[in-house]
């Protein structure tokens, strides 16, 4: 799958791999886009590349304010935006698009750095982002580093500005001054798990310290659109417009029409591009209703669900000192349920766990899109065939063998899960029972709708959701242990 696996401690150390291998090897930090690529590309080139994984380097996953900005190291993932009360306060529409990103399991290791290098026009979180005019830091070797606006970041579909030895180490967010609000609109096929079929969003501020969205002159506009062109693009004119007037319906109208005519869609399996284009109209109408109607944060949570335990999505960097992780063939120890196991490199870890023997967790889909191959990693509930097999090495592993307390004492999911008539085939059953798991274990009396969000990444073959939900309830209400 992959030819050679380096795990550095420094980001000095990445760069310096990064700069001998140049195109040869990529950067690895969530992986939930390259494994995937890796694996459907199939060719001897791709074979060929080597991994330089980023997990292991400290101070790589942090969201912090300094000079007047927000900022973003390159390990963030959407789980700590979707958590961050800087991000939530200061930058809601990021806050929002990493809520509609795939499900917990995918939102405890994509990164917002990999969304944006990965660069696909229907990617969610740079579509807020360059409505909040975010900036990005590129750093290599030799050359140092350099700041871009993401804009010229950008460069058509899957390409950036960013040399075979260069790494995105910081996006950057500046801080407005004065009132405003924001939000992000995502239409998709389904209501999770979705890839864009257009998205929009938005800042707006209005002058003189008010608050009052209806009457208020606005001073500063910005609205993105995502999926409707070649990158995610600015409507500038509407933007102008906006400046200088109130939300009123008339102004809604034509701002949204404004929108509309930087749109330059295609037809693709998701939609037509005469469906986006009448949609981009609609959703930049819908969202500018919200911000002057003060209804951008309907449904969200104090606290979205994680299924990340105790870890606040950090993943641990220290490793042990025989781990090795240049070859990928080379046998990697870890703690599976409890016990030291060597798994197989060169592989997901799905397929090393099954490998190993650890067949409870299944193979669905392979792309993440299924949950079926739900495991904890380090205390975090991630998916397996996401993952590469080299980044469990010295970790700490839980598959659905594990969580029974004893071969007579079920986890409480698993005994709900029996007296509900929930158990269906069987076949996704244990990336039910861990995404539930990790649900109990995050609150341990969740209601219908947190269990509903915890398993928006599990999917039932068999189509019975309904027994599924009532046990994962019924289980924190008998036991909030869920042993």
């Amino acid at each position: 799958m992959y030819r050679f696996y380096e795990s550095p401690n420094r980001l000095a150390e990445a760069l310096k791999l990064k700069a001998e291998h140049g195109a040869a090897a990529c950067f690895i930090a969530g992986g939930t886009d390259l494994l995937i690529d890796l694996a459907r590309d199939g060719s001897p080139e791709s074979a060929r590349l080597g991994l330089i994984d980023l997990t292991r380097i400290p101070g790589m996953a942090e969201i912090w304010e300094e000079g007047g900005a927000l900022h973003l190291g390159p390990l963030v993932t959407h789980n700590q935006c979707v958590r961050s009360p800087l991000i939530v306060e200061h930058a809601f529409p990021l806050a929002r698009a990493c809520w509609e990103v795939g499900a917990p399991q995918i939102r405890n290791r994509a990164t917002i750095a990999g969304n944006l290098v990965t660069a696909s026009p229907a990617n969610d979180t740079i579509v807020p982002l360059l409505a909040l005019d975010a900036s990005v830091r590129i750093e290599s070797a030799e050359r140092g580093s350099r700041t871009l606006p993401l804009a010229q970041f950008f460069r058509g579909v899957r390409q950036v500005d960013l040399a075979a030895d260069e790494m995105l180490t910081r996006i950057s967010i500046p801080l407005a001054d004065g009132v405003r609000t924001g939000n992000f609109i995502k239409l998709g096929l389904r209501r999770a798990q979705a890839i864009s079929v257009l998205s929009v969003a938005g800042s707006l501020a209005i002058g003189n310290g008010d608050s009052n969205w209806r009457e208020g002159e606005i001073t500063h506009a910005a609205i993105a659109l995502g999926a409707v062109a070649p990158t995610v693009v600015r409507a500038p004119e509407a933007e102008a417009y906006l400046v200088g007037r109130t939300l009123t319906e008339e102004t809604v109208a034509e701002a949204a029409r404004l929108a509309a005519m930087q749109a330059r869609p295609i037809d693709d399996i998701r939609g037509s591009a005469a469906y986006r284009l009448a949609m981009t109209e609609t959703l930049v109408a819908r969202l500018l209703r919200q911000l002057r109607d003060g209804r951008a944060r309907e449904g969200w949570l104090d606290e979205p669900v994680t299924l990340w335990g105790d870890t606040q999505g950090r993943w641990p960097v220290t490793r042990r000192e025989d781990e090795q992780t240049s070859a990928p063939s080379t046998s990697l120890q870890a703690t599976v349920n409890g016990v030291g196991a060597a798994l197989a490199g060169g592989m997901t870890l799905l397929d090393s766990l099954r490998a190993a023997g650890f067949l409870g967790v299944k193979e669905g889909c392979a792309e993440g899109e299924c949950g079926a191959c739900t495991v904890f990693l380090d205390g975090m509930a991630v998916m397996a065939c996401l993952v590469p097999a080299e980044r469990a090495a010295g970790s700490e592993l839980v598959t659905v063998e594990g969580l029974a307390a004893s071969d007579s004492l079920l986890h409480g999911v698993q005994q709900a899960l029996i007296e509900s008539g929930g158990v269906q085939c069987g076949y996704c059953t244990p990336g039910f029972v861990m995404s539930a798991a990790a649900l109990l274990a995050e609150r341990p009396s969740p209601t219908r709708s947190e269990a509903q969000e915890a398993l928006t990444g599990n999917l039932c073959r068999c189509t019975g959701y309904r027994k599924i939900l009532d046990a994962v309830v019924a289980a924190g209400q008998t036991d909030g242990s869920g042993a």
